[in-house]
């Protein structure tokens, strides 16, 4: 069959329920095919194109008929819009012929071959024959209705001549087709010898005008409900009715908290051909703090993916994460093939919205392909996450490689609290619009009803993207101050947007940078081998400053532009040759990460040419490490360092900043945290030394300032600085989002949830 439909109050109105249930009728049957028809422009059409609750229609026709077009690709139909072209004389000699009319006001709506305008009845009761005159000698229907809008149509175009025309084209039966509408605009509809069914609640006008037509159906439930009691009525699903035909419900499950996060809680290895488990031997911070949301016998699920391995007979969906801690916590392993994880994570994910994200778009690589992939993979989180959650569950997901998990689970649960944290940067819309498919993010994020960013600026930048794709209300804004720098630095902003209403649903946004596990830091430096490191190192320092550099192989880290700011350094200034050492500590990216070969060889040259135009007997400048150390090792080179040198093109948050802040404050250090105004960090952690990475001036500048800074301004800027860090810590930054997701879901009516409460 062949559903074509009105949009307002018709296929977009009705209950909740009532269109989650057309709308999975019509995802579960391809042989249903799909019309909007509506009054619309098409540009107001095309937000409804990136919701993914909302089927995907075949054909659309907009502007009451003047436009059609193909609902994939939004090109013309031309055999049949090539007709209604021919009639068209053009808005503007439209609008030249009436703009004398005084009282005539154009409406500010986006249309095609149609103008409307507003117009007084008294204005239009004065100018009606010289307006139907300027029509007739245009070639235009002219239509006035509500007292209030008039249009200019091409003649003896409408809904239901043009719906008439494609029908045609596309050589379908009539008998097949069913018409849906609920207002006067829709009568044309219903006068091509259609099936039709009048939603409840339409205007009274519709219903008398198709009064006593055995082909149509005066329904009683309003929009989408309309719609399916005349499924049933037509039998155009067959004797069952549509009940038997409905997708099948998914049974909430009994976590009232689940947390979707790309690595598992614990360690998994092959040993005597079987999977077995261990805690991470290098936890980070973020992984004790969720699971510890589920202490005190709290129920809870934590989905993440493992890879399915071929040599095991069996495959564990659900495994205990630890008993004696959380002994209600379970883990839903989501099993993928190796291939998948390839393309899904290491591949897709990193070639494709790494570089976009952090504004590197040109390193990007757009593959159709890996796309399908990445969303099947997000579906079956979806799923997993759906079997999870027990009724009006919150479901916190995590990071990029999770975008469209939102849109499937919406669909399979609409009633579970979907809160989204976005740990990698977000960019500027002119930056995220550059990928093929950020109609479909965007509109799967806007399923969440909280979503997170580290700072206001990302938070914002969203903001902007999807205003671009679809239509909102702002509710509510806040100022950023004193909790974040407003024009201090690069990503720092005066106010952000907290409340939007998308439709009739309101989603609430923040801002909460990721703290640090402070107690990871103290238990490292209480250690004698650490202990004994740092009197290694003071003894291997002595009379040289150091210069420390952490960070991970990669484009968004700055690395090669901080080398040769360093050696701008050492050229501008003599005399510290000899009294300052640069230790750069670069983890390496994983084998498959071939992207990365040919940074890693320029990292090396310019550290070798360095090296070989500076070194000295005693002194080598640069002291370059390509390998990961361990944390342990590392906040013995952070207790040490006189200048923490972290400058990244672009970051979302950066740790190590807090990790070098902390282990100062821990040991009164007067070390001084140099930092990327371009770091997420900036816009949070006062009392660092801002620079911009893309100015090599600055940085062989601020480096400097940094290395001869007054021990005192030192020491306050460094106080100033662990204030925030410990004060933040990564416990605080979890019971605030949460806290934050438990008041979003009260100002939407869903009230206090069980797996929220305690931290409310």
């Amino acid at each position: 069959m062949l559903l074509a439909t009105d949009l307002d109050g018709t296929f977009l109105g009705g209950s909740s329920e009532q269109r989650q249930q057309l709308y999975q009728l019509i995802a579960a049957h391809p042989d249903i095919d799909l019309i909007f028809v509506t009054g619309r422009g098409l540009e107001s059409v095309m937000p409804l194109l990136a919701d993914p609750t909302i089927p995907q229609p075949d054909y659309i026709i907009s502007d009451v008929g003047c436009t059609v077009v193909d609902g994939d690709n939004l090109q013309a139909v031309v055999e049949v819009q090539s007709r209604i072209d021919d009639k068209w004389p053009g808005e503007y000699t439209i609008h030249a012929a009436v703009e004398h009319i005084e009282g005539l006001v154009r409406q500010d709506v986006p249309q095609e071959r149609r103008c409307s305008y507003f117009v007084a009845p008294d204005v239009m009761e004065k100018h009606r024959e010289e307006i139907e005159q300027i029509g007739e000698s245009l070639n235009c229907d002219v239509l006035y209705s509500a007292d209030l809008y008039l249009d200019f149509l091409p003649r003896n175009v409408n809904k239901g001549s043009t719906l008439t025309a494609l029908i045609e084209h596309l050589n379908i039966d009539k008998s097949d087709v069913m018409v849906a509408g609920d207002t006067l605009n829709d009568l044309s509809m219903y006068e091509h010898d259609f099936i039709g069914v009048c939603v409840g609640e339409s205007e009274k006008g519709l219903l008398s005008a198709t009064e006593g037509r055995a082909r149509v159906y005066h329904a009683s439930a309003p929009g989408a409900g309309g719609i399916l009691e005349a499924f049933s009525h037509f039998g155009f699903l067959g004797t069952e009715g549509i009940d038997a035909e409905s997708r099948d419900e998914v049974t909430p499950g009994s976590s009232d908290l689940v947390i979707i996060y790309h690595r598992l809680p614990y360690e998994e290895y092959i040993e005597d051909g079987e999977m077995k488990r261990r805690p991470h031997r290098s936890p980070n911070g973020i992984i004790p703090t969720l699971a510890s949301f589920f202490k005190d016998g709290k129920k809870g699920a934590w989905v993440a993916w493992s890879i399915k391995d071929e040599s095991l007979k069996t495959f564990e969906t659900h495994t205990d994460v630890d008993k004696e801690k959380y002994p209600n916590l379970i883990a839903a392993r989501v099993g993928l093939s190796k291939e998948e994880v390839d393309i899904f994570y290491k591949r897709f994910s990193k070639e494709a919205f790494w570089p976009t994200l952090h504004t590197f778009w040109e390193r990007a690589s757009f593959e159709e392909d890996h796309w399908n992939v990445f969303c099947e993979v997000n579906r079956k989180f979806a799923e997993q996450a759906a079997c999870e959650a027990a009724e009006g569950a919150t479901v916190w997901l995590h990071d990029y490689n999770l975008w469209m998990v939102p849109a499937y689970l919406r669909e399979l649960r609409p009633d579970v609290n979907i809160a989204f944290f976005h740990h990698t940067y977000f960019p500027s819309a002119d930056v995220f619009n550059v990928l093929p498919w950020r109609k479909e993010i965007v509109g799967s994020l806007l399923q969440c009803d909280y979503i997170g960013f580290h700072i206001p600026r990302q938070s914002e930048n969203f903001i902007d993207v999807a205003k671009g794709v679809m239509p909102f209300d702002v509710v509510e804004r806040t100022g950023c101050a004193p909790r974040f720098l407003t024009y201090g630095c690069a990503v720092g902003l005066d106010e952000m947007t907290t409340q939007i209403k998308v439709n009739d649903r309101i989603i609430s946004l923040g801002a909460h940078p990721v703290g640090l596990d402070l107690n990871r830091v103290e238990t490292a430096l209480e250690k004698p081998d650490i202990q004994q490191r740092m009197e290694e190192l003071r003894d291997e320092l002595q009379g040289v400053k150091l210069v420390l550099s952490v960070e991970r192989l990669d484009y968004t880290k700055g690395i090669p532009a901080k080398l040769e700011a360093f050696e701008r350094l050492l050229e501008e200034h003599p005399e510290l040759h000899g009294k300052v050492t640069l230790v750069t500590v670069c983890v390496p990216a994983a084998k498959e990460m071939t992207v990365y070969d040919e940074l890693q060889s320029e990292i090396e040259q310019a550290v070798g040419r360095i090296n070989g135009k500076y070194a000295q007997v005693g002194w080598t400048p640069v002291q370059f490490f390509f390998r990961a150390v361990p944390f342990d090792e590392l906040v013995a080179y952070y207790a040490m360092a006189d200048v923490m040198w972290i400058t990244p093109l672009r970051d979302g948050l950066n740790l190590v900043a807090k990790e070098y802040v902390a282990t100062q404050g821990q040991t009164s250090g007067k070390g001084v945290l140099v930092l990327s105004e371009f770091a997420g960090a900036a816009a949070e952690v006062k009392g660092a030394v801002l620079c911009n990475p893309h100015d090599p001036a600055e940085m062989a500048e601020t480096c400097y300032f940094a290395l001869s800074i007054h021990p005192d301004d030192a020491a306050a800027r460094m106080a100033e600085a662990y204030d925030v860090v410990s004060y933040y810590d990564i416990d605080y930054w979890g019971k605030e989002f949460l806290s934050a997701v438990a008041a979003s879901a009260r100002k939407n009516g869903k009230g206090d949830h069980a797996g929220l409460t305690s931290v409310a």
